[in-house]
């Protein structure tokens, strides 16, 4: 057996930066990458202010290193996540208790550490009170997410096997046998980052940012325009048989532009106009509103969908506004109030908690998209392509950072090492990896998988 016999904790970086998202709606304005103006969530000394991120470094009595980092969402504090993640002030925290509780246990039982995590106490005054205080009592939620990528990866490397199975065999599941599609992230460079995209054939593409009615437009005619453009580059420079997947955040904006009922033939008539220019592509919106609240996002989602149904509209829609935890995830499912659901990994805690929520969605309607967000690290990105492939996600998200390059990167190669050393690579049905898998979470696996692209 091999044992867990240190735990340690470094201070690193982060892969974007911490935004004060209530300032920026009240009307924080840019100043050149920074933004004027005060802070008004808890904890923030600044409208933006540097990401940060802890290492966590568990070492095994054979001398092997198992690691992890404990990162946060970039809108950390928002809409009933857990506070500003500073590293200096949760170092110790992984050294004492958590250290406590995991020397000693065998490094081969990851679901039984993972499940140990997630039980433990917050400590007073550091995550059990005041404006650092969980919204549970228990410990972080980046610390949870963190030192469960260590502890798979510490099972992985005792049991001399990859993190997809070690995490597979903790859910009960049977692995991807090929790549889960990409999704790339732009940031504001939305012309430029696409256009990288589409030349690298990527499955799923390309969020936009699109979180202002400047964005957007007065009646939505910007975003219109921007997928008649996207859609025309598509079949100008993508690879030949490219078939992507569209996928637009709108950060809740159509519900400003719009307001509701969000069942009305206007609001139909619109989604038509974006299922147009999309055309030929596959259309999925994430966050059409924000209704201001879990029950009240349900609502307005489901409404939206039903309309869009009835009026024969296929455009799919993304939960991400309100869905920030598994029973989040599981409230959005039960009432058939998206297409896809994403599963924001670093809000969920531990990386088996993202594992079971993504699990949750299989036999409904509603697949799951593995996200996260800009804000992690390159470390905990990799364990997010283990957790796609374990649970056979519908996509999974090109991170960290807003470059788009470098995301896509490490997590396609993660997931191909990955495959190769489970003797799944080259995929099924061709050497690009772009067929040949099963279809639990995404029925429509062969327009998601990017055709002649990447992956």
């Amino acid at each position: 057996m091999t044992t867990i016999e240190n735990v340690r904790a470094v201070p690193g970086a982060s892969g974007f930066f911490f935004d004060d998202q209530r300032a920026i709606k009240d009307g924080a304005e840019r100043d050149g990458f920074a933004y004027r103006g005060d802070p008004v969530t808890p904890g923030f000394d600044r409208v933006r202010q540097a990401g940060e991120a802890i290492s966590v470094l568990v070492e095994l009595d054979d001398g092997t290193v198992a690691t992890g980092d404990c990162a946060a969402v970039q809108y950390s504090g928002a809409g009933g996540r857990d506070p500003l993640f500073r590293a200096d002030e949760f170092v110790p925290v992984v050294e004492g208790p958590v250290a406590d509780a995991l020397v000693g246990r065998s490094a081969e039982e990851f679901a039984e550490n993972a499940a140990l995590l997630e039980d433990l106490d917050g400590p007073d005054g550091v995550t059990g009170g005041g404006e650092a205080s969980t919204n549970d009592g228990r410990l972080h939620t980046a610390i949870r997410y963190g030192v469960s990528q260590a502890l798979l990866n510490a099972a992985a490397t005792a049991r001399r096997t990859t993190g997809t199975d070690a995490l597979a065999d903790a859910l009960g599941t049977d692995p991807a046998d090929r790549p889960v599609p990409v999704f790339g992230q732009s940031g504001d460079a939305r012309r430029d980052n696409a256009e990288k995209m589409l030349l690298k054939g990527v499955p799923v593409l390309p969020h936009g940012l699109f979180n202002s009615v400047e964005k957007v437009g007065e009646d939505g005619e910007r975003l219109v325009a921007y997928l008649d453009w996207l859609s025309t580059r598509a079949e100008e420079i993508g690879p030949e048989g490219y078939a992507p997947r569209f996928h637009v955040d709108v950060y809740g904006v159509l519900g400003e532009v719009f307001g509701p009922p969000y069942d009305r033939a206007g609001l139909a008539d619109y989604f038509g106009d974006l299922r147009t220019a999309a055309a030929p592509f596959p259309l999925q919106v994430e966050g059409p509103m924000d209704a201001g609240g879990r029950a009240e996002q349900i609502h307005a989602m489901a409404e939206l969908r039903e309309g869009l149904a009835d009026a024969g509209v296929d455009v799919d829609i993304v939960a991400d506004e309100w869905c920030n935890t598994f029973d989040d995830v599981r409230a959005f499912v039960d009432a058939g109030a998206a297409d896809l659901v994403q599963v924001k990994t670093p809000d969920l805690g531990g990386v088996q908690r993202s594992g079971a929520a993504v699990r949750y969605c299989e036999g409904t309607d509603t697949r799951a998209y593995l996200g996260g967000t800009c804000n992690e690290t390159a470390e905990s990105a990799r364990t997010c392509a283990h957790v796609a492939l374990a649970t056979d996600a519908a996509q999974v998200l090109a991170k960290p950072g807003m470059g788009f390059d470098e995301g896509y990167m490490i997590v396609t190669n993660e997931m191909r090492r990955a495959l190769a050393r489970r003797g799944d690579w080259p995929a099924a049905s061709g050497a690009d990896g772009t067929g040949g898998a099963s279809s639990r979470s995404r029925p429509d696996a062969a327009s998601d998988a990017g055709g002649a692209g990447d992956d």
